[in-house]
């Protein structure tokens, strides 16, 4: 008769579920701290923070510059059309006599100046007087033509051609004197007044 082997415990050693250890989870990467992710975003988010800042400033700093300027511009530009126009009326005034009418001319001439051209038109205008009176002289200036040379908000320098037609007791002809004109004209006030006329 055949013996029986006897029963061997089993090789397989079951292991209970909670001894056993627990398989670490996506989001904590078997640590209790933030995951690598987290840990880069945040210190890039306070870095990020300050640097838009820095730029929206920028940018408005550059806005404000650039009206600043454009409004600067734009007061220039109109600095320079009034001071021109207010230079071809007055070298209308200037060259315009009236032998008939001498105290108004020369008033008119007075009120238009400012600075050096009043002062020496002053000391000047009784000789000038005279000499019209004795000549009987009379003229008529026109404007051909006139351009800003330099344009500042209070000062404007302005370049003119003056045709001035003449006549006088020694010709019965009138005579035509085309001259070239450099005036300079200053704010005063409300008004453009020329401080400086010559023959550049």
């Amino acid at each position: 008769m055949k013996a029986e082997a006897p029963e061997t415990e089993s090789s397989t050693v079951e292991v209970s579920k909670k001894d056993a250890p627990a398989a670490p989870t996506a989001t904590d990467g078997g640590d209790k701290g933030p995951s690598l992710l987290a840990r880069i975003a945040k210190p890039a988010r306070r870095a990020l923070f300050p640097v838009t800042a820095a730029v929206a400033v920028a940018a408005l700093v550059a806005v404000g510059i650039m009206g600043w300027q454009a409004k600067q511009q734009r007061d220039v530009d109109a600095a320079a059309d009034a001071g021109l126009a207010a230079a071809r009326a007055y070298a209308v005034t200037l060259t315009s006599v009236d032998t008939a009418n001498l105290d108004a001319g020369f008033a008119a001439v007075l009120d238009g100046s400012t600075g050096e051209f009043r002062d020496m038109y002053t000391r000047s205008s009784g000789q000038l007087r005279q000499l019209l009176l004795d000549n009987k002289a009379s003229g008529k200036g026109t404007v051909l033509d006139a351009a800003v040379k330099s344009a500042s908000e209070d000062k404007v320098e302005v370049l003119l051609f003056i045709d001035q037609t003449v006549t006088n007791a020694a010709s019965a002809d009138p005579r035509v004197d085309r001259s070239r004109v450099a005036m300079t004209m200053e704010r005063v006030g409300d008004r453009w007044l020329a401080s400086r006329v010559y023959l550049p």
